[in-house]
């Protein structure tokens, strides 16, 4: 088994809902992880060009960075979207990945697991 793994940071803040409670908005540099995983490599003996998993997981990022994730995208609190927690933003940015690469690597690779780090020694990692 060959893995690979990309790594980009994007800056954005959030406010959590914790048994009811709403946290004060605070922010993050979020270190996010793409492991992409293959049982062989392709013609190029590639899993996959870290430049292209690299533009993938960071087209997702641009989209989050410097921004306040309780109003963007999945996480829109007033539009009824997900707790912004590290887990629900590990799981998100792996369906995207998922979505925008898999179909590209198959059949010999796909993306196996998202890891975000909120702050040093805060991780959380989403595998399906």
């Amino acid at each position: 088994m060959f893995t690979i793994t990309v790594q980009s940071t994007f800056s954005a803040a959030h406010a959590l809902s914790i048994a009811g409670q709403k946290e004060t908005l605070h922010g993050h540099d979020f270190v996010t992880t793409v492991e992409i995983q293959g049982d062989r490599l392709d013609q190029d003996g590639l899993v996959c060009d870290f430049h292209t998993a690299k533009a993938a997981l960071e087209a997702i990022l641009d989209e989050f960075n410097n921004g306040n994730l309780n109003e963007i995208g999945p996480f829109n609190q007033p539009a009824g979207g997900v707790n912004p927690t590290a887990e629900n933003i590990a799981k998100y940015i792996y369906s995207e990945m998922h979505s925008r690469l898999d179909a590209a690597l198959e059949p010999h690779a796909k993306v196996t697991a998202v890891s975000v780090t909120e702050s040093p020694g805060c991780a959380t990692t989403y595998r399906p």
